[in-house]
């Protein structure tokens, strides 16, 4: 008679997290480096047994690009920079009413926060396109006062991070993208991890939340994603969005490898026992790479996803969405 076979000694030690110990940083390289095959699903059982007690709300976002293209910083990933040939669609700063209606939109299909997104560097000075961003926040607080507002317009100075906060931004998205310590060479040399940092802290002085996260498959170690989970735990921000690499032609990892499914479960499942509270979002890379298995990705401990599309490439409906998350309640999931 086969005798029932045994958690591996490293998920074992992981169990702590439950009981709200944190997990050693250590422990969590080993875990990359030493968790594969049947071991895999264990951790995946765990990282959904943490999300559950401490994390259990299913959250769905969705997200409007407000200016597209003609970037001047050369992220490495990225359609929307200068410094590649994708031909996307580029346009300036959307008018308010324009983003107001695609707001709408998403509010009338049961979706409550809502990501204002520009390209670009950021702003060290309100001109005329950031006074038409505060003025469309205006108006999206005034008609939708219950949709919860998340902005993404890059590097700011604090003189800007001050207007935010009085014009009704309630969280701000700032990817670290990877390990600090490597976002020169694995992200952008036109600006520093620093100044994101720097940017980080003054929206936490002026009361908005954070929403901080990164992407995986651009040629990262798995110690630099046990370094990026750790770097967001210390920043202890509101919100995660995690997003697997679609390489896109132009850009300069047109040809890099896809992320395989096992090594995405193994990534969520690290950062939500790393960040056991937290609102960790799978964004890209859901349906375009993961496909069949984003339904398992989502039980590695996610708890929040984003719906509807993002910056330059596809998404998904979102009446699709809303059937897929109340199909993960069958797991202990709950919306």
């Amino acid at each position: 008679m086969n005798s029932a076979p045994t958690i591996h000694p490293l998920i074992q030690k992981a169990y702590a997290v439950l009981d709200g110990q944190p997990l050693d940083k250590n422990d969590a390289l080993a875990i990359a480096n030493d968790i594969h095959g049947a071991d895999l699903l264990d951790l995946v059982s765990l990282a959904n047994k943490v999300r559950l007690k401490f994390a259990p709300a299913l959250h769905s976002c969705s997200i409007i690009n407000a200016k597209s293209g003609k970037c001047r910083e050369n992220c490495r990933f990225c359609a929307q920079s200068s410094f590649h040939g994708t031909g996307i669609d580029t346009y300036p700063v959307l008018a308010p009413e324009e983003v107001l209606k695609a707001a709408r939109e998403a509010y009338d299909e049961g979706v409550r926060t809502f990501g204002y997104v520009t390209s670009g560097r950021g702003w060290s000075k309100p001109d005329a396109d950031f006074r038409t961003i505060l003025d469309t926040l205006d108006l999206l607080h005034r008609e939708l006062p219950d949709m919860y507002l998340c902005v993404s317009l890059g590097i700011l100075s604090e003189e800007c991070v001050k207007l935010l906060a009085e014009h009704h931004a309630q969280r701000y998205n700032m990817n670290l993208q990877t390990s600090p310590a490597r976002y020169g060479e694995l992200i952008a040399t036109t600006h520093t991890i620093e100044e994101k940092l720097d940017t980080i802290r003054l929206l936490k002085r002026y009361g908005i939340a954070n929403c901080t996260g990164g992407i995986f498959g651009l040629g990262e170690t798995w110690e630099d994603r046990v370094d990026m989970a750790y770097a967001i735990r210390e920043l202890d921000v509101e919100a995660s969005p995690l997003n697997i690499l679609l390489p896109i032609p132009g850009t300069p990892l047109e040809h890099q490898s896809l992320t395989t499914p096992a090594d995405a479960a193994k990534t969520f499942a690290i950062f939500r026992l790393v960040n056991p509270t937290k609102m960790l979002k799978f964004c890209a890379g859901r349906e375009t790479v993961m496909k069949d298995y984003q339904g398992l990705l989502m039980l590695a401990g996610m708890n929040g996803l984003m719906t509807g599309g993002y910056l330059t490439t596809r998404g998904r409906d979102v009446g699709q969405d809303r059937a897929f998350a109340a199909s993960l309640e069958g797991f202990g999931g709950k919306d």
